[in-house]
């Protein structure tokens, strides 16, 4: 995206996010940063898809994949990861094997600060979601509860670093503004 004029439409503040909060179970380390769920956002004409990957790319999260979420309990540890759903619904459980179910549709996104535990619980046959992950974590790991060392899970959560833009709002956006002020002491 070369000219202004081409970049995607920011959220408005009928699109502040949700912000959800899940404590470290043990098993699953989840965050000191809220997710950040955003509802039915206002995308350009043509594909889902292809307009949420621009909106992430064009604020500093290349995409890197399109596709479903495992049916199984996971989290990234070297990664904050972004998911936007372009087609149909799910229901993800968020947090761990103890989690809290939450209802996705259509350009619905969230951004999962790393150590968020996610699973596909169930999703229509024509769910669909593109992935991204900020420029310095783009080589994201697959940790499982009771699979992965949780002690070196956190360590490796603990030195990573913040994104400079939230993938929706750009670098005023919830995510600099809430995971910036969850690092005040």
């Amino acid at each position: 995206m070369n000219d202004f004029q081409d970049a995607p439409t920011p959220p408005t503040a009928a699109n502040a996010p949700e912000r959800l909060w899940f404590e470290d179970d043990g098993r699953t380390p989840n965050s000191r940063y809220p997710v950040l769920c955003y509802r039915g956002l206002t995308l350009a004409d043509g594909s889902p898809a292809d307009a949420l990957e621009a909106l992430f790319a064009h604020n500093g999260w290349p995409p890197q994949w399109r596709g479903g979420v495992f049916d199984y309990h996971h989290y990234h540890a070297r990664a904050h990861e972004t998911l936007g759903v372009a087609r149909g619904q799910a229901t993800l459980v968020l947090g761990g094997e103890g989690g809290r179910a939450i209802d996705l549709r259509a350009r619905d996104v969230l951004v999962l600060p790393a150590g968020t535990g996610h699973c596909r619980h169930s999703a229509s046959e024509d769910f669909e979601l593109v992935a991204a992950y900020p420029p310095d974590q783009q080589n994201w790991d697959l940790c499982r509860p009771g699979d992965t060392d949780i002690a070196t899970a956190r360590a490796t959560i603990a030195a990573l670093t913040t994104p400079g833009n939230d993938p929706v709002g750009g670098p005023h956006g919830a995510l600099t503004r809430d995971w910036c002020e969850t690092n005040k002491p």
